[in-house]
């Protein structure tokens, strides 16, 4: 329509003047198409200052999820200002690894172990379940990879000088590998006090065993293991199928927490429950109230399968990592499992997880936060 109103205009003027009418005609549409264009960019997991009412600055807030690519099982870290994320293989790399300043923003770094073991079967399919403490001045990770000689996964360690690697692993066998239970999978590290633990599960529902949590008590250095592993919980749930796995331990005003996922990862029935201990190494007994995350298939947009978790300790608040599939336009489970954050309240002393979210909510607040992270 301008064009059409510029040539009729255009027979009674000079050509000067119709130039001179574009540039104001364009003045005035540039600032509509530059809204609707910056309109179209907003995206998952990105920060938002929301004002109120009468205009002034509230609380910041972000929204799920914060890693919206394949990013299964996520560990983490705090060195200094950021926080290092660790996951399952995915993009071609081992051991996947993101960094973040405030762990609502991440950005992607290189395989973090691009070798393996000489042992193991190489390719990264196999390469699972990553977490990484700092000892000392280096970083330890325990993670999950196949056995070449038993054709099991089991668990190995790797040290860098760095959070984000490369992380090598000069081991010559697994750390641990129980191959007649199906093979070991999951590591988690916890130290309490001056003692180092490494929890871990037997990978029995892939022989058709029943699956166990366990702990071993680690060397000062994290490199071995001494002593016996010690039995925590099974799957003795309806909830939990044919499995429990991913544990992860969190003390919580002087209390031991054992958080873990069960059932079938590749569905609805994927959750997350805990177990309360009365030490790092048991005995330990299930919550009532049991599954404390599960999915949300009532309303869209649904939320399938959260679970391979880690709960932290950020300053005074609690939060909770864990991967839950992407969907399809229809509702349909996607082929990614993205990284999500939550909120952990605590009332009587049992945790509360405020999730799965999928509307704005505060950002965590990681002003001040320095050091370690409470895991």
């Amino acid at each position: 329509m301008i064009s059409s109103l510029l040539r009729s205009y255009s027979k009674s003027v000079k050509s000067s003047q119709v130039n001179q009418i574009r540039l104001w005609l364009g003045s005035l549409l540039l600032p509509v198409v530059l809204l609707f264009v910056t309109t179209g960019c907003a995206q998952q997991g990105q920060q938002t200052p929301a004002k109120s009412k009468a205009g002034t600055m509230q609380q910041q807030t972000f929204q799920n999820p914060v890693i919206d690519s394949d990013f299964p099982d996520p560990g983490i870290i705090q060195d200094g200002n950021y926080y290092y994320s660790y996951a399952t293989n995915a993009a071609g790399k081992n051991i996947q690894v993101a960094r973040s300043s405030d762990l609502v923003h991440w950005e992607m770094l290189s395989d973090a172990l691009p070798a393996l073991p000489s042992w193991a079967v190489q390719g990264g399919s196999y390469v699972w379940a990553p977490d990484v403490i700092k000892i000392g001045n280096q970083y330890v990770m325990y993670y999950t990879l196949r056995d070449s000689q038993t054709n099991v996964q089991c668990v190995s360690v790797a040290v860098s000088d760095k959070p984000e690697g490369k992380f090598k692993d000069t081991s010559t066998k697994p750390l641990i590998c129980q191959a007649d239970q199906g093979g070991t999978i999951d590591p988690s590290p916890f130290r309490d006090g001056d003692k180092l633990y490494l929890y871990f599960k037997n990978d029995g529902n892939s022989i058709g065993l029943t699956t166990y949590l366990w702990v071993q008590e680690l060397s000062a250095d994290g490199l071995s293991v001494t002593g016996k592993p010690t039995q925590l919980i099974h799957n003795d749930k309806s909830w939990e199928g044919d499995l429990v796995e991913a544990p992860n331990m969190f003390k919580h005003n002087g209390k031991y927490y054992l958080f873990f996922s069960a059932n079938s990862y590749a569905n609805e029935t994927y959750a997350v429950g805990y177990a309360l201990c009365q030490s790092p190494t048991g005995p330990c007994e299930q919550a009532a109230e049991n599954p404390v995350l599960a999915s949300q298939m009532k309303k869209s947009p649904f939320v399938i399968g959260p679970g391979g978790q880690t709960v932290f300790q950020l300053g005074d608040q609690t939060w909770i990592i864990y991967h839950a599939w992407n969907t399809n336009p229809d509702g349909s489970r996607g082929d990614s499992r993205c990284m999500w954050l939550d909120r952990v309240t605590w009332q009587d002393d049992k945790p509360h997880i405020q999730g799965p979210t999928t509307q704005p909510q505060p950002v965590p607040s990681v002003k001040g936060s320095q050091g370690e992270l409470g895991r």
